[in-house]
């Protein structure tokens, strides 16, 4: 009968109370995750803003970039084809694949540009070719690069 009245309330009680202090601890360090999560948030996205990676998609980033600095460096872009995806231990793979033409310097410097300071992937192929126009008989130069990004 004393278990029934008094124990059995206080033991549950109590654990409706240690809950209760889990709970509080737990909205207690609400706030703290709050402002943590705002500055990993705006560091982010100040990272997407260094390395000129905005909501688009890598792809349109990456045509965009390259457009901006073509037309500075009088390049002319000659192809940008589909992306091709692969796997490589679970990971996805995208190859970009795009020609050029131009003067070599700055077809380099837009290579740099690609692989350093916009970190858009790593340039695992660049092929230069001489070639010539029929109709007018001058030369030109032509790149073929390959560029591969991970994700």
């Amino acid at each position: 009968m004393c278990y029934k009245l008094g124990f059995s309330k206080t033991i549950t009680l109590k654990k409706q109370y240690r809950e209760l202090k889990t709970q509080e601890a737990l909205f207690e360090n609400i706030p703290k995750q709050l402002s943590l999560l705002k500055q990993k948030q705006v560091y982010y996205d100040s990272i997407l803003l260094k390395y000129q990676l905005d909501g688009n998609s890598i792809q349109n980033s990456l045509l965009k970039t390259i457009n901006a600095f073509s037309a500075e460096n009088h390049l002319k872009v000659n192809g940008f084809l589909e992306p091709h995806v692969s796997t490589l231990n679970g990971v996805p793979l995208k190859t970009y694949q795009f020609s050029l033409i131009g003067e070599y310097n700055a077809i380099i410097k837009l290579i740099h540009k690609l692989e350093q300071q916009t970190k858009f992937g790593e340039i695992i192929n660049v092929h230069f070719e001489k070639k010539k126009k029929y109709k007018t008989g001058k030369f030109y130069l032509e790149a073929f690069v390959l560029l591969r990004s991970f994700g």
